[in-house]
Formats: C-alpha cells, sequence, structure tokens
C-alpha cells in the first residue's frame, strides 16, 4: 500500500516516525458521461469566465470569496508560512475512553506503519500501551491543507487512526425526530425485542453489496452482447409509503427470521385490546363463581362437623347418664342385702 503521508506520532516527548496508508478504498462502480447520439465521452473543462479560455492545471490557483463577491488569492506561500505545528507530527492530546467518541464524528481510516527500523520500539511500546489501558488516543494532524482531528486505536498488531469530523462541524438533529405525539405498547416492544433476538448477530465479514453485483452482471451481460437484466417481475413493485400494521409486520417478521435460521416459526399472536379485556372479565366472573362455591361447600362442611360433634356429645351424655343410674341401683341393693332380718 502506497503511503499518502510521512510524518511523527509525538507522545509526549517520544517521536515516532511513521507512514500514513489509506486503511478504506472505494469498491463502487463508476460512469463516465457520454453523448447519447453517438457515445462520445462528455469531458469538463475549466475556462476562465473573464476571457472564456480553457486554463491549464498549471496556471490554476486558490482564493476566498468575500461576501461581497470578491476574490482574494491565497497562495501555497501563504499557507506554508501560517503556524501549523501538526503539519508534520500527529500531536498526541489526550487519552479517553473509546465511548467517549460519538461515531458521527467518524471520517476516513487510515493505518500508521512505522518508518523504519528505529520507530518499531516506540510504536509497539504507544501500541501494547493503548491496549493495556484499553482508551484511544486523541490527537491533532495536519492534511491536505487543514488541520484535522484523529483518534487512534489498535487493530490486530497495527495502529490504526480515523479522522474526526470537529464538533462543531456535527449539525444538530433538530425537526428530524417525529413531531407527532406516538406511543408504543408494551407487546409492540416485546414483539421488536424477539425480532432482535432473532435475528441475533452475523459475521460482518460475510456482508456485501448486492447492488453492486448485480451492476456488474450486468455490465458483462451487456458487454457480451446481451439485454443486460430482467425487467422487474410485476407485483415485487416498491410498497414505500404504504401504511401497515404494526403488529402484523413484527409478527411476520420475527416468523420469516426463525425461518430463514431453520428455526420454529411459531409465533404467539397477541389478542387485541378488547378480547383481551373480555376474557380478564369472565375470568373474574369465574373466580368469583369459583369463590362462593367454595365457600358455600366449606361452610356445609362446617354445619355437618358441627352437627357429628352435637351428636357424639348427646351419646356421650346419655352413656355417662346411664352407667350413673346402673351404678346407683347396685349399690341399693348391696344396701339391702346387708340390713338384719
Amino acid at each position: 500500500m502506497r503511503s499518502i503521508w510521512n510524518g511523527a506520532i509525538s507522545f509526549g516527548l517520544v517521536s515516532i516516525p511513521i507512514k500514513l496508508v489509506n486503511a478504506t478504498e472505494s469498491r463502487s462502480v463508476s460512469f463516465r458521461q457520454i453523448h447519447t447520439e453517438d457515445g462520445g465521452r462528455v469531458r469538463y473543462k475549466k475556462v476562465c469566465e473573464l476571457d472564456g479560455e480553457e486554463v491549464p492545471q498549471a496556471e490554476i490557483g486558490k482564493a476566498y470569496e468575500d461576501a461581497d463577491g470578491t476574490m482574494i488569492p491565497i497562495t501555497d506561500e501563504d499557507l506554508a508560512a501560517l503556524p501549523l505545528p501538526t503539519a508534520k507530527t500527529i500531536e498526541i492530546v489526550a487519552f479517553v475512553p473509546a465511548g467517549q467518541i460519538d461515531p458521527l464524528q467518524m471520517d476516513a481510516a487510515y493505518y500508521l506503519s512505522a518508518n523504519g527500523v528505529p520507530a518499531a520500539k516506540p510504536y509497539t511500546l504507544l501500541r501494547e500501551a493503548l491496549k493495556r489501558s484499553d482508551r484511544v488516543a486523541l490527537a491533532k494532524y495536519a492534511l491536505r491543507g487543514r488541520e484535522r482531528l484523529g483518534m487512534l486505536r489498535v487493530v490486530d498488531d497495527v495502529i490504526a487512526m480515523h479522522g474526526l469530523l470537529w464538533p462543531d462541524e456535527i449539525r444538530a438533529p433538530e425537526g428530524v425526530a417525529p413531531e407527532t405525539p406516538v406511543t408504543v405498547r408494551e407487546a409492540e416492544l416485546d414483539l421488536a425485542d424477539a425480532l432482535m433476538a432473532t435475528l441475533g448477530e452475523v459475521d460482518v465479514a460475510t456482508l456485501h453489496d448486492d447492488y453492486r453485483t448485480a451492476v456488474e452482471e450486468m455490465i458483462a451481460a451487456k458487454a457480451a452482447g446481451g439485454e443486460g437484466v430482467a425487467p422487474p417481475v410485476p407485483g415485487e413493485e416498491e410498497t414505500g409509503g404504504r401504511v401497515i400494521d404494526l403488529m402484523a409486520a413484527l409478527e411476520n417478521s420475527v416468523r420469516a427470521a426463525r425461518e430463514a435460521r431453520g428455526e420454529d416459526a411459531v409465533v404467539t399472536e397477541l389478542k387485541p385490546r378488547g378480547a383481551a379485556k373480555k376474557t380478564t372479565a369472565k375470568q373474574s366472573q369465574a373466580k368469583k363463581t369459583a369463590k362462593k362455591t367454595t365457600s358455600k361447600k366449606t361452610a356445609t362442611a362446617k354445619k355437618t362437623a358441627a352437627k357429628a360433634t352435637t351428636a357424639k356429645a348427646t351419646t356421650a351424655k346419655t352413656t355417662t347418664a346411664k352407667a350413673t343410674t346402673a351404678k346407683k341401683a347396685a349399690a341399693k341393693k348391696t344396701t339391702s342385702q346387708k340390713r338384719p332380718a
């Protein structure tokens, strides 16, 4: 990979010579503008507005347009004379937790390569320090005529740098959120959670650009003398903007995701809120009836037990009375036998 910038990382009093290499590349299919009548290329020409003549690149400079339209020429010497300490240095200014960086600030990504054998030791020191601290480094650097903000982190055994937008370059999201008040039901959140759990995780390396593949196949077919791609099948038009049943869409999404993963596609359909209220009312009435029945049974059982207890008590009293009478009669008989004639 070709380096696009040479300089050094300033890490306190430590200086690490490095090369800056693009970490990403665009794979999108690019097109040229042509004249549809004869297929000829249409090119842009840089023309001076004053004399109408085409201007070669060597004669093109920079200027700042003032509010009244006046052009103020700016030369490369003017820019080079400005005090810019980060012109050839990536100056680390702080170490912060990675979660403190707003993803909205993320811009281009670069790999930092140690430039020469002497740079290997301090480069490795910084890399291992970043690993152990579980933090990222915030740094300032200059590239393509302006000072920029960057974030250094470790990727495998390489220090990578992400260009960051300055905080004042991030727009506030005013007027973006829905203005109409919306209430989300717990049931809808439950289905959304189920859908997220069903989709689960994915190996990012397996994702690819389906549109780019289709464009490349279409180009190959046309180059081979074919007709390119088939027209869209009737009934497969876009459905954007159509009002949908959110609950049904969530249920169908969960079902489709589970089928795609080879899982059981059973989805518990939620009943309308009115039906739920009716069911609840019926259940409550059934509970009340069951309580009344149980109370009656309990009362009847108590009465029966009370009667049985009373009967037992009465029987016991009768038996006791009979025994007492028998004893008295026996005692009288004995006394009569003992008296003299």
